[in-house]
């Protein structure tokens, strides 16, 4: 048998050289208490759900007007769904896409003003532009309700009280800061002769900025916008304050009145359980284009 020699050089060299493939881990007796503590955790996280879609898919004499309700359904039922499916009876279909309408409006708009807010803050340095983002975690800090009342009193003036344009601007003051602080880190990550080097080409700040430094802090751009869609689809505080009974009101506004005497609590809860597919939808579609190894924006050789 004869050994046959592989130069440093060479391709197989090189090959073998890699990086090794990552394999699963195996289940032994060693690793055993992290599987238990992932399958309690996971329980954990998963039993408030499973009871959401016991109470709104359950005949409401084994849940609401029973004594001891089953952890395990002894039947199922869809009239729970189909009444709050019915627009003629309750108002969860038309609020479902109010909600869409508002999330939309604030992820759109948390990325278009944090483009160039994030851009600015990330030319001053580190440490003070993170000082200036804190600033603006000023609003998170503060309760809702205390700056819900005055932004009211501003929108019944100028006429958008009740609007998704309301609703969105002043949920908007929560999603922002959030958007600014993730593409601060993105932009940082990126080297500075990037944007020099598009200067000399001859483009302007704005092709330069939008053109070159942009498409890389892509991943980035989509969890900003992806945590300020679900900000808002799931804020209550501002859409409750801001709610025109005139108009139409959010998701969470109505789901929140169907257990505070308007409406049916198990309806709420059933329809609670469709309120999750536009997030589902939503989080798979962009999932692709997250990366945790991206997320800082880096630029790998």
């Amino acid at each position: 048998m004869t050994a046959t020699a592989t130069a440093p050089g060479s391709a197989s060299a090189r090959e073998s050289a890699a990086a090794p493939v990552y394999r699963p881990r195996r289940f032994t007796l060693s690793n055993a208490g992290l599987y238990v503590v992932v399958l309690v955790l996971s329980l954990f996280f998963l039993f408030p759900i499973y009871l959401i879609f016991l109470i709104g898919f359950t005949p409401q004499s084994y849940t609401l007007f029973a004594a001891r309700p089953p952890l395990i359904p002894p039947a199922l039922t869809w009239v729970n769904l189909q009444t709050g499916l019915s627009v003629s009876s309750t108002p969860f279909l038309p609020s479902m896409y109010f909600s869409l309408e508002v999330a939309f409006f604030v992820g759109a708009l948390a990325v278009l003003i944090g483009i160039p807010t994030a851009y600015g803050l990330a030319k001053l340095g580190s440490r003070l532009a993170y000082g200036l983002t804190t600033v603006l975690f000023v609003v998170n800090m503060l309760p809702s309700i205390t700056i819900a009342i005055p932004i009211s009193v501003v929108f019944i003036k100028i006429g958008l009280y009740g609007t998704a344009i309301s609703i969105g601007l002043a949920q908007e003051l929560l999603a922002l800061p959030v958007t600014v602080f993730l593409l601060v880190g993105a932009f940082q990550g990126l080297p500075r002769d990037l944007e020099n080097q598009a200067r000399v080409d001859g483009a302007g700040r704005f092709r330069a900025v939008y053109g070159n430094l942009v498409p890389l802090v892509r991943p980035a751009l989509v969890a900003a916008f992806l945590l300020s869609w679900m900000l808002s689809w799931d804020e209550s505080t501002f859409a409750l304050i801001l709610y025109n009974p005139a108009a139409s009101a959010t998701l969470p506004v109505n789901i929140f009145l169907s257990f505070t005497g308007r409406g049916s609590p198990v309806v709420g809860v059933a329809f609670s359980c469709i309120a999750t597919i536009p997030v589902i939808i939503l989080t798979v579609f962009l999932q692709k284009y997250l990366k945790g190894e991206d997320l800082a924006a880096g630029v790998r050789g």
